[in-house]
């Protein structure tokens, strides 16, 4: 049976502090979660009912041993989760300064196992299957994984939903100037281009959300959302069609977790069928519902959660 969805890029250990407002040196606890963006949309899309699984890589640890139980403890299929032999399993520190300020430290020397990911080794048959496949600009920033998300996408030729979730992290490129050509061969292959101002000006060189929507759709792709942070969401098909939505109101805790709830709602959207107007309103809803909480995969909402914050118009 194909799956609904399968990602495909980071994964690792978030440890995040339990006190907030509080910087790193003066935290004395912190909570250990799965983490990394392919990884969490999996996990949003399990919650609302789907059937996925996630293509990464980890390393030969007792973090990773964590992240394959964790995985299967949210319903999401680990058999393409294999061990990277002599490299960590990355973990990530934020803090925690609400509404709007959650600095990452991220911890993926020498190299980070999801990185290895090699062509040669994915199940291509199983990719081209899935009613979506996804995938992440961060797959994109060093090799062997390159090659094989390109492959991927190549060899999935735009069958069924293909997304692109752009995920522009500079950190993790050695030269962030050359990553614009990727990102364009990128979305030649897919159907659905997802991100913020920051991350679409990086594939487009357009910053303007109506510009680089557009600008999206030239390059290839069928529908492209651009997040605009506390102005909303825009979202543009192929056909003419928009939506532009405005977030819900809610009281920010830890905004990190809020894109990946966001993705696993939007891949829920389009297997459903739903209308753009539809489909956006219930991301956003996702999206709010995880910045009120401070984790990231174990705080993915629910179809009953998103549902009543979408009929409240706020996340209570």
């Amino acid at each position: 049976m194909a799956y609904d969805l399968i990602t495909m890029g980071r994964i690792g250990v978030d440890l995040y502090p339990l006190q907030t407002g509080v910087p790193l040196p003066q935290v004395t606890s912190f909570g250990k979660f799965l983490g990394g963006s392919a990884s969490n949309v999996a996990v949003a899309a399990a919650r609302l009912g789907r059937r996925t699984a996630v293509i990464t890589r980890t390393g030969d640890d007792p973090f990773g041993a964590y992240l394959r139980e964790a995985l299967k403890g949210f319903g999401v299929d680990d058999r393409w989760v294999t061990p990277v032999p002599g490299l960590p399993t990355p973990v990530t520190f934020c803090e925690v300064f609400p509404p709007d300020d959650f600095p990452l430290y991220f911890y993926r020397q020498p190299k980070a196992p999801d990185l290895e990911i090699d062509a040669h080794e994915l199940d291509l048959d199983a990719i081209r299957e899935a009613h979506v496949f996804w995938v992440t600009g961060t797959g994109l920033s060093e090799e062997p994984s390159r090659t094989a998300t390109l492959a991927s996408l190549a060899h999935r030729a735009k069958a069924g939903a293909t997304v692109f979730d752009l995920d522009w992290r500079p950190m993790f490129w050695t030269d962030p100037g050359a990553a614009r050509p990727f990102y364009e061969e990128a979305l030649r292959h897919t159907t659905v281009a997802v991100g913020n101002l920051d991350e679409v000006e990086v594939a487009t060189g357009v910053r303007e959300p109506h510009a680089a929507a557009r600008a999206l759709l030239d390059a290839g792709v069928e529908l492209a959302v651009v997040k605009q942070g506390p102005k909303g969401v825009l979202a543009v098909n192929s056909a003419g069609e928009s939506a532009e939505v405005q977030p819900l109101p809610v009281n920010v805790l830890n905004g990190l977790g809020a894109g990946d709830a966001f993705g696993g709602s939007l891949v829920h959207g389009l297997l459903s069928g739903w209308d753009l107007e539809k489909t956006m309103r219930h991301a956003n809803a996702a999206g709010a519902i995880v910045a009120s909480r401070l984790e990231c995969s174990s705080a993915m909402p629910t179809p009953d959660e998103i549902e009543a914050a979408v009929t409240a118009g706020a996340v209570r």
